[in-house]
């Protein structure tokens, strides 16, 4: 849960309040859906986001399952060391 709360967190970064204006959102929704960024509103944002949210969901818990390989396998090697 924690990956998944960091990577919205870094995302939004410099606008968590009005995350429609982050361009690393902005670039990943116009990669995702071929919308195209410069014309991506508030409403275009969260409509995509309650239309894929179960992909997102998707996402953000694969981000946590990453994160946590990434530690268990800097745990290993550091026991190897």
């Amino acid at each position: 849960m924690l990956a998944s709360l960091r990577f919205v967190w870094n995302a939004t970064s410099g606008h968590r309040l009005r995350p429609w204006r982050s361009p690393y959102l902005r670039w990943r929704i116009e990669t995702y859906s071929g919308k195209h960024a410069e014309d991506l509103t508030g409403r275009d944002v969260l409509g995509f986001i309650w239309q894929e949210k179960g992909n997102l969901l998707r996402f953000l818990h694969w981000t946590h399952r990453m994160e946590a390989w990434k530690k268990k396998l800097e745990v290993t090697d550091s026991e190897q060391e």
